[in-house]
């Protein structure tokens, strides 16, 4: 896309949590490639506070947001566990408000994700799963040395459609 747009990439903080349960929301149904649908997160703006509280300070959970204007229309984030022995890992999430596809703002975001992790002590080990037929996604994981592990086979349901997801992990 020729366009170019005015972004700020930046770490999560509470009083981020509204815009992030909106644009969550809204992100749900904009497309099949969610896990969620129009049930929604189904957590109150108070709660995504604390846990975006608890996060900002972890070794192992980051959230990245992306503004355009003040509003978050994107969100990347690493999730590990409390657990010892799989502390390790980090899970990866990442959503861009449709509207803004097409920008390069999902490589800016895991590039993001990726310097944060890089940095992390406890973190060597990062995964994600993502829809097969989710070919812009797949792209831009490949490009940043993601692998794919397996395919799990139904892994998600869209529709009454029984679809395969793609585990695919980066080790840092």
């Amino acid at each position: 896309m020729s366009e170019a747009i005015d972004c700020i990439v930046r770490e999560a903080i509470p009083g981020d949590a509204e815009q992030v349960l909106k644009l969550l929301n809204e992100t749900a149904t904009q497309t099949g490639f969610m896990t969620q649908g129009p049930e929604g997160v189904g957590i109150s703006v108070e709660e995504e506070a604390k846990q975006l509280a608890s996060i900002y300070n972890s070794l192992n959970n980051s959230v990245f947001v992306a503004l355009v204007d003040d509003k978050v229309i994107g969100i990347a984030s690493i999730h590990g566990s409390d657990k010892p022995k799989i502390e390790h890992i980090g899970d990866i999430g990442i959503v861009i408000d449709k509207a803004y596809w097409g920008y390069g703002l999902g490589t800016l975001m895991m590039e993001e994700l990726l310097l944060w992790a890089d940095a992390s002590p406890v973190l060597s080990r990062l995964q994600l799963q993502v829809q097969e037929r989710n070919t812009r996604a797949r792209h831009i994981y490949e490009k940043l040395g993601f692998k794919l592990e397996a395919i799990i086979e139904r892994g998600v349901k869209d529709e009454g459609q029984l679809l395969n997801v793609c585990l695919m992990s980066k080790l840092i």
